[in-house]
């Protein structure tokens, strides 16, 4: 009888805990003493990001990167091995990166459905790693590829649970700017993601208006 009041005690006492360590309920404590677990602040740090430009201009680095340069590798089956294509869409990216010295990028690592979840989960780290080391093989440093993800099978492009070569890929993102990076300490982000289009509108030296000054001709 007693192990069962004791049972019964402490399913009351979880069903009224909220998960901070006090089984009193939120709304019967003192103002301010439930700390949030993280939630809420990684919510206003995005808000945050937003209204400074960090994200909203890293969102359209991310869309100008998709849209310019292939961002993904595919493998054989069973292989991080890269091949001529692979290594082609490689320096492709490597060029488009060099441009962006102030970017960082994360590469993900998927696979096709066959195998192990947690084989899948090496053979994707393996690929990803391997984008990493050709990228730095191409003069990226690798503080700016600031980490590898494996996802494993978890994502595949094509839901199949047979050999799918689009599936065992690799995917080039870029997430974010270099921590205190001289370009953008004054924040102008802007002028990262647009710097081609700023440079094309300064004028050509000796000329002004319409009339040549300098050069000789006719």
């Amino acid at each position: 009888m007693f192990k069962k009041l004791a049972a019964l005690a402490l399913l009351l006492a979880s069903a009224c805990s909220d998960g901070g360590g006090s089984v009193a309920p939120s709304w019967v404590r003192e103002s301010g003493s439930v700390v949030d677990s993280g939630t809420f602040g990684s919510a206003t740090a995005n808000n945050i990001g937003i209204q400074n430009g960090d994200r909203s201009y890293v969102l359209s680095l991310a869309n100008r990167f998709a849209e310019e340069v292939p961002s993904m590798v595919n493998f054989d089956f069973d292989s991080s091995v890269l091949d001529a294509n692979s290594r082609a869409v490689l320096r492709q990216q490597a060029d488009w990166i060099r441009q962006f010295p102030e970017v960082r990028f994360k590469v993900y690592g998927h696979t096709d459905a066959v195998g192990s979840n947690a084989y899948n989960k090496a053979l994707g780290m393996r690929r990803a790693r391997a984008v990493v080391s050709y990228l730095s093989s191409q003069g990226i440093g690798r503080e700016r590829l600031e980490a590898v993800v494996s996802l494993g099978k978890t994502q595949p492009l094509v839901a199949t649970q047979n050999r799918e070569r689009r599936n065992r890929r690799t995917v080039t993102e870029v997430t974010g700017f270099v921590s205190n990076h001289p370009n953008i300490l004054d924040g102008k982000y802007a002028g990262v993601v647009y710097r081609e289009y700023i440079a094309s509108a300064v004028p050509v030296p000796g000329i002004t208006g319409l009339s040549i000054t300098s050069g000789g001709g006719d």
